[in-house]
């Protein structure tokens, strides 16, 4: 079953790895001319960007360097957040949208177990990621040693460790809710709303009082907060990601085998 889900997404996984490739190849190729005019790029000019603009980017504490050159325009928001829309995607596809086309309820007639059926697309969504994760990280350690940023390549498989597991994370909520409800729209919707939320406290909430002790339940907290690019590898903060992960999973098992497919 496994080998059959990783044959029906293919062709989807194959172009999403080429866009994010891509997309860290055409933002890394700048970082020479950032480099040698820090006058332009430094502290100066990052200052003057509004307060909760610079927030929202992570703080923008650095462009001249590699590291936070890095951060900034992959690590903080657009490449998770490509990431995490592939793997919700990808998610949908596993039992939401053959539900929705009729072709699940077929499945489940057969003599096959529901719960290994749910592991059996956990376990492709895995392997997916791990692909899309595994090929953009041999792009991005190569564009740094082209363009010379100086980032060892072992803070960056922390960092892309981290895109794996938040990107993990959202696709097995997808799984989640499209297991217990079979509707491509509300997997996306609780994945959309989880998302924003999360990010907008972990990054502009945490100057806001008020809000700023959700942190705690916002996945980015536990992705970012460890500052992997600068500090190495934040087995804690990956921890909690990667053990979240597997509690969603088997809610995923239990929510689709009690459930009627199709009604």
């Amino acid at each position: 079953m496994i080998t059959r889900s990783l044959r029906d997404v293919r062709w989807v996984l194959t172009w999403w790895t080429a866009g994010v490739s891509a997309f860290i190849v055409l933002y890394l190729s700048v970082y020479g001319n950032i480099k040698q005019s820090p006058e332009l790029y430094g502290p100066a000019m990052l200052a003057k960007f509004p307060g909760p603009l610079r927030d929202l980017m992570g703080g923008l504490e650095d462009m001249t360097s590699g590291a936070g050159f890095l951060q900034t325009v992959v690590y903080q928001l657009f490449v998770p957040m490509l990431c995490i829309a592939c793997a919700t995607l990808l998610a949908n596809r596993a039992l939401a949208t053959p539900e929705e086309t009729g072709t699940l309820e077929l499945i489940v007639t057969l003599p096959v177990d529901r719960r290994r059926l749910v592991l059996a697309r956990f376990a492709a969504l895995v392997l997916s990621l791990l692909v899309l994760t595994a090929v953009t990280l041999l792009v991005a350690a190569g564009m740094v040693t082209l363009v010379s940023a100086g980032v060892p390549f072992g803070r960056i498989l922390a960092g892309h460790t981290g895109v794996l597991l938040i990107a993990l994370f959202y696709g097995t909520v997808a799984l989640t809710a499209g297991a217990a409800t079979g509707r491509r729209i509300v997997a996306s919707a609780v994945v959309g709303v989880w998302v924003v939320a999360g990010y907008a406290v972990t990054t502009i909430g945490r100057s806001v009082e008020g809000i700023a002790w959700l942190k705690w339940v916002s996945p980015f907290h536990y992705y970012s907060s460890g500052r992997p690019l600068y500090e190495g590898l934040p087995v804690g903060d990956y921890l909690v990601l990667a053990g979240a992960t597997v509690v969603l999973a088997l809610t995923a098992v239990l929510a689709f085998d009690r459930r009627d497919v199709g009604v």
